[in-house]
């Protein structure tokens, strides 16, 4: 059996598609792994970047992983890491922390947190994860 018969796209109408027809899945499911590509606060009804600040923001980020993630069979819970984009550190790191601290409560994953110059759409947030799947 090849490897490439053990990785298939997760694809979900529960977080936002690829923006452009960008080529890029939303996850990737490959040998027990989820590799969950980056979301941005985009509304997944509307492709729309939902109103308010980095909480809001962060807020709908998660929403979209966990969408994603379930789509997948499997769940925040079985995030072992995460990555963290924000276009202002030092001004939005301690609301978007507060934020993801209310989905990850117990045993956090792993995680990195950089500053960026811009995202997609205009987003303040970004995060990416790698998740235990099926």
């Amino acid at each position: 059996m090849s490897l490439a018969s053990e990785r298939h796209p997760v694809v979900t109408d529960r977080a936002p598609r690829p923006l452009a027809g960008a080529p890029y899945s939303q996850a990737i499911a490959a040998r027990g792994l989820v590799f969950c590509s980056g979301q941005v606060p985009l509304d997944p009804e509307t492709q729309q970047l939902v109103e308010g600040g980095v909480e809001e923001q962060t807020r709908r980020v998660i929403q979209n992983l966990q969408g994603v993630l379930e789509a997948a069979g499997s769940t925040l819970g079985d995030v072992v890491k995460t990555t963290v984009f924000l276009t202002d550190l030092a001004g939005d790191f301690a609301a978007m922390n507060a934020v993801y601290g209310e989905f990850f409560t117990s045993t956090p994953p792993a995680r990195s947190t950089f500053e960026v110059s811009a995202l997609p759409a205009g987003a303040r947030v970004e995060i990416e994860c790698i998740a235990v799947g099926e």
